[in-house]
């Protein structure tokens, strides 16, 4: 899954790269979808932005992921599915020739695991990451972020209790934003 993920980026990256182009920074409301490795999970999901307010340089997100744990059950890997949703605060902290926003993002997360690997039917926790979101055609950007998530969950079903969507995050993913852009 690690090597989706890396594939994933550099494909970002290169394709992102010849379509890069001086915009309006969009300050808009936006939606969006990701794919997702927190830890060992991965998984992909939707987001939402609010405009930003506060000067321009603050809005709201709110995401919601199907994740999937690996587990061994019955002496076989499996993929377990789950569900986690957070709500989070962006800051905006520059802009960088006018084709890519830097940003850090802090928030709340609910799991929603899976009766397959865990006795709890919810676990809570925070997390923060860094993330690039490059301008590309008129309403479409790309963003990579990478980040820390901590809940303290873990798979109580499974041989020796492993911890799950504890530790590093990584995301990748596009937004399209919405209304028009602001000149």
């Amino acid at each position: 899954m690690k090597k989706l993920i890396t594939a994933t980026v550099l494909f970002c990256l290169m394709f992102g790269i010849s379509e890069l182009k001086a915009q309006d920074v969009r300050t808009n409301s936006g939606i969006g979808f990701q794919l997702n490795q927190f830890q060992n999970d991965f998984g992909m999901g939707l987001n939402y932005t609010s405009p930003y307010f506060a000067n321009k340089q603050i809005a709201v997100r709110l995401r919601g992921n199907f994740m999937y744990n690996e587990h061994v059950e019955n002496a076989e890997t499996v993929w377990s599915p789950y569900a986690n949703g957070s709500v989070g605060m962006v800051s905006s902290s520059g802009i960088i020739g006018n084709f890519m926003r830097l940003y850090g993002e802090g928030g709340v997360i609910v799991l929603f695991p899976n009766a397959a690997f865990s006795s709890e039917t919810t676990e809570f926790g925070g997390y923060g990451l860094f993330g690039f979101e490059f301008f590309m055609a008129d309403r479409n950007n790309y963003f990579i972020e990478i980040g820390g998530i901590g809940t303290g969950a873990n798979a109580d079903k499974v041989v020796n209790k492993p911890i799950y969507s504890n530790g590093l995050m990584l995301s990748t993913g596009f937004r399209i934003h919405l209304g028009k852009a602001e000149k």
